[in-house]
């Protein structure tokens, strides 16, 4: 499953701590050694989505991540741009941000959600509410 764990220079957007990469059928993604908040560069999260155990590389605790959705505030840790705040358009009740340019951020435990779609994520969406992407 993870083959590699090795602790390196990128810094979480969030909590500032080291990251390490961790790999899944050669899909390679950074983890935050703190916060256990993922970053995706590209499209490895939708092609993640779609391999079978790859739900093991999000074992931080749901309930820490939610404590991070206030941060929102972050830049990009591959370039320093200002990162972008959105909801997952099928599940609205993830909120991530991303950098147009080099990937996206999920917090611990949305990865996990972001693969197992179900008919409650209309729900879910419903009691988090809209995703403020104009706040500061």
């Amino acid at each position: 499953m993870e083959y590699n764990s090795e602790v390196h220079a990128l810094q979480c957007p969030k909590c500032h701590h080291g990251m390490e990469e961790v790999s899944h059928e050669e899909i390679t993604i950074d983890r935050c050694t703190n916060c256990k908040g993922l970053w995706f560069d590209e499209d490895e999260a939708h092609h993640l989505k779609q391999l079978h155990g790859s739900e093991a590389l999000d074992h931080g605790d749901a309930s820490e991540g939610v404590k991070w959705d206030s941060r929102v505030d972050i830049n990009c840790p591959r370039c320093g741009k200002k990162m972008e705040k959105t909801a997952d358009p099928k599940q609205q009740h993830i909120w991530y941000e991303f950098c147009d340019d080099h990937g996206m951020f999920l917090d611990a435990g949305e990865f996990k959600d972001f693969i197992h779609e179900s008919p409650l994520d209309f729900i879910r969406g419903l009691i988090k509410g809209n995703r403020d992407t104009t706040a500061p």
